[in-house]
Formats: C-alpha cells, sequence, structure tokens
C-alpha cells in the first residue's frame, strides 16, 4: 500500500475540486490519503474544545450514473500541522487536537521550537514536517533528529513545495539544501514523502516522486519506504494510540463476530479448560493410589533386610 499523508486542504476548498483531487491520487496508486488542515501560529489558548473541520467524504462517488462504476476514493485520514513558533504556549494543547484528528504534524519554524519538537513534548507527534523552501536559520544536528526517531515521531519531505510554479530559484535552492541537510542527520532513517499538493496539478506518481528523491540524495529504497512502510507505520501507531489501551495494546476480536458470539465462545473455552483441568485431576489420583497401592506390596513381597536374611542362614547352617 501506498500514502499520501499531506493533501493540503483550506475552508475555500470546494467539495468538487477536492474529489476531484482524491480521484487523481487514487488513480496514481495512493491507497491512503490525509486531508491536512494547516493552523498557523500563534495557537488559540482557550479551554473550548478544539473541532475538526475537515468534511467526512463518502468512500465511494456517486457522481456518475450507471452503467458506468463510480470510482472509488482512497481511504481517508483527517490531520492537522501545527505552526510552532513559542512552544511553551503550545504543549498543553497536544493532548487536544490528537483526540479531534487522526494525525498531529508539527511545523517548528524556529530552533527552540524545533528541538522542543523533536525531544520535549509531552506527546510526541506523528511527523515533523518543515518548510523546506524558507532558510531554516538553524543547524540540524544528528542527536536532536534520532532522538525524534527513537521516540516514534518521522520528518516529512513535502516535494510539492518544489514543483510548485509560484517557488523561485531562489525557493528551490532552500529546499534542496535543507533536504539535503535532514538526510544527513538522518541517515535517511525515518523519512515520509508527502504531496502537500493543493490540486491534482501538484501531484505525482510513486516512481516519479522515488527518482525526485533518488536525486535529493534519498536512495530508491529509501524512497520506497518512505511512501510505504514508513508511513503505514505511522498511520498504525497513531490508530493504537487512540484506539488501544494506554497506546500499548490494541484489543481486538475476529470479524463478522457480534457480543454474543464471542460470549459463547469464551464460555466454550472455560468450559474445556475445566474438563480438561477435571481429566488431569483424576489422573493423578489415579497414579496417587497406584503408587500408594505398590508401595504396601512392596512391604510384604520386597528384599528382606540383612538382619533378617543373617537371622535365616544362620537356621540353614543349624537345620544342616
Amino acid at each position: 500500500m501506498l500514502y499520501d499523508l499531506n493533501i493540503a486542504w483550506s475552508p475555500s476548498t470546494t467539495q468538487a475540486e477536492l474529489e476531484r483531487t482524491l480521484r487523481f491520487a487514487k488513480n496514481l496508486g495512493y491507497d491512503v490519503v490525509a486531508l491536512n488542515h494547516a493552523v498557523s501560529a500563534p495557537i488559540p489558548n482557550t479551554p473550548a474544545p478544539i473541532t475538526n473541520p475537515l468534511p467526512l467524504l463518502n468512500p465511494i462517488s456517486t457522481t456518475t450514473t450507471p452503467p458506468t462504476p463510480p470510482p472509488t476514493l482512497p481511504t481517508i485520514l483527517r490531520r492537522v500541522s501545527l505552526t510552532i513558533t513559542d512552544p511553551s504556549t503550545t504543549n498543553y494543547r497536544l493532548t487536544d487536537y490528537t483526540r479531534a484528528y487522526d494525525l498531529l504534524a508539527l511545523r517548528p519554524t524556529t530552533e527552540k521550537a524545533f528541538s522542543w519538537a523533536c525531544t520535549s513534548t509531552t506527546e510526541p507527534p506523528a511527523l515533523i514536517s518543515l518548510d523546506m523552501t524558507s532558510f531554516l536559520g538553524w543547524h540540524i544536528h544528528h542527536r536532536t533528529a534520532m532522538t525524534a526517531v527513537h521516540r516514534g515521531t518521522r520528518f516529512e519531505i513535502c516535494y510539492s513545495q518544489a514543483l510548485n510554479p509560484a517557488a523561485d530559484a531562489r525557493q528551490r535552492a532552500n529546499f534542496i539544501g535543507n533536504v539535503l541537510s535532514l538526510l544527513r542527520a538522518t541517515k535517511g532513517r525515518g523519512i515520509v514523502a508527502s504531496s502537500e499538493a493543493r490540486s491534482s496539478l501538484l501531484l505525482r506518481s510513486p516512481a516519479d516522486v522515488i527518482n525526485l528523491l533518488a536525486v535529493w540524495g534519498l536512495g530508491p529504497e529509501r524512497g520506497t519506504e518512505a511512501m510505504g512502510t514508513g508511513a503505514r507505520a505511522v498511520v498504525v501507531n497513531e490508530g493504537i494510540k487512540r484506539r488501544g489501551f494506554r497506546g500499548v495494546v490494541d484489543i481486538v476480536r475476529p470479524a463478522g463476530e457480534d457480543e454474543e458470539a464471542a460470549a459463547a465462545r469464551k464460555e466454550e473455552v472455560k468450559a474445556a479448560e475445566g474438563q480438561k483441568g477435571g481429566k488431569k485431576q483424576k489422573g493423578q489420583q489415579g497414579q496417587k493410589r497406584k503408587g500408594e497401592e505398590g508401595g504396601a506390596g512392596g512391604a510384604g513381597q520386597g528384599t528382606i533386610s540383612k538382619r533378617q536374611a543373617k537371622k535365616m542362614r544362620k537356621e540353614t547352617l543349624q537345620t544342616a
């Protein structure tokens, strides 16, 4: 399965345009996509609950008429990207955004915010997405980047930032330099490739993305992993955080089994275990009884003592 975890969305995006982009992504081969809602700094610190404005789309579009089969849409996730400048006012709000969205991404704009996103967040974000077209102004250290990777956070490279017609030569040069710096710091590990496409014109096929990443310094194997297993790990880990017990154990049951069938199956397992325990206990009691009978028979028919053998030998000599 192939993943594109960043399809840009804004309140001005129409549903028809959004469906066109998602349909084109499905035709290119992407099975799972994430609609991205960007929240700029400063992050509101009001105690009001976070609302998710992203639309819920049906997995099948009904715009076409029979007998033509309706085109299917990919699996859609909902993601939020927080632009972080001052981390002191954002840390306690991460849990609220995590509950409202499927994926949480951070976009730090300062060195302090980048170090905080990598090492000091109360809850590790799913992705750290940098604006590669801008001059960062700080050095990406290997230890800081690998700390984020070991915590389960992935770094995102959005290739449409370099392919956007509005980007000039200076922005493209910044993009290539920042990507090389990130790959040097992470040694190609913990990388996720996304599009951040605002329209279908900025989407590229997986083979084209792998070739672009190879030109920018990421090998083909790492490039395939950036859109496949690496992105899937992000989705699975975030799903377990929200569904599982304390974010560690995911409790599931067989597909198509209702609660009554599950309860009946548990009773059958308990009854079978009880029967096995009864048989085992009876077998142990029978073995014990046999051992006791054998011990009693051995006392009467077993070997004689040395004193008795000496006495019998003396009686034999006297009779002789």
